[in-house]
């Protein structure tokens, strides 16, 4: 019989079980033996996964307190908003306000707008004379981002959206995330200023973005919501576009 594996050299057996899914890592093979589950939760084997899924470079910040976890969040990071960009209508947003003539789809660049910096986003949604809100609320257990990851870990939780005015009409745009516990109490909240876009603007597009961080333990969900209207009350669609919304949770 051939060398039993704990006979192994450590950095032979790290680069074996390196090999191996992450998810059968901490299922199984944490508990085959004292070696392999000492292994397991340390950092050696989660840096060389890391290193060999491209998922280290300066973002990963070498002094990553638990490579476990970096590697998990690394390798869920996606758009938690779903349909950010109203491909699919305003299916998947909820407590909608449709103020005025309420929400509409269009087309980029759209009336007197500029195409968006990214070729991938082809359409948006737009505002009316009176406010027009809409939301989503995110169920991080759903997504797969358990309790103590939350809780402990606190991963950061980075919220980025995209508004413009079209260059013939003035309007108004705001933002507002929560962190949300178990029974939907705030935790944490960013609300932006009221932006007033001026008439005769240039129609570019902009970011506004917000990082949570250190909010402390039981955070569940996230709503975000966000809305806006005309200045000018004018019937139909001159208010404020937005699209490309996202939520993602971040080493």
């Amino acid at each position: 019989p051939g060398p039993r594996m704990e006979s192994l050299p450590e950095a032979v057996l790290i680069r074996i079980l390196a090999s191996i899914p992450a998810v059968d890592l901490v299922l199984a093979c944490r508990l085959v033996c004292c070696q392999w589950k000492n292994l397991v939760d340390g950092a050696a084997l989660w840096i060389l996964k890391c290193q060999q899924e491209g998922l280290t470079g300066a973002e990963s910040q070498e002094n990553a307190e638990n490579w476990q976890n970096f590697y998990f969040l690394s390798k869920k990071r996606k758009n938690l908003i779903k349909n950010p960009c109203g491909e699919e209508d305003l299916q998947h947003w909820g407590e909608v306000e449709n103020g005025g003539d309420g929400w509409k789809i269009e087309e980029l660049p759209g009336d007197f707008g500029k195409e968006f910096p990214s070729e991938e986003v082809h359409k948006y949604f737009v505002t009316s004379y009176e406010w027009c809100r809409k939301a989503q609320v995110i169920d991080l257990r759903a997504e797969g981002y358990w309790e103590e990851l939350m809780d402990t870990t606190q991963p950061k939780v980075v919220v980025k959206d995209w508004y413009a005015g079209r260059s013939d009409a003035g309007c108004l745009y705001e933002l507002c995330v929560k962190l949300l516990s178990e029974n939907e109490d705030v935790l944490a909240e960013y609300k932006s200023e009221t932006i007033a876009i001026p008439q005769d603007n240039d129609a570019s597009w902009t970011e506004i973005s917000h990082t949570f961080s250190n909010y402390g333990p039981g955070v569940r969900f996230v709503r975000f919501e966000h809305g806006g209207q005309d200045t000018l009350f004018w019937k139909g669609w001159y208010g404020v576009r937005v699209t490309n919304s996202s939520v993602t949770v971040e080493p």
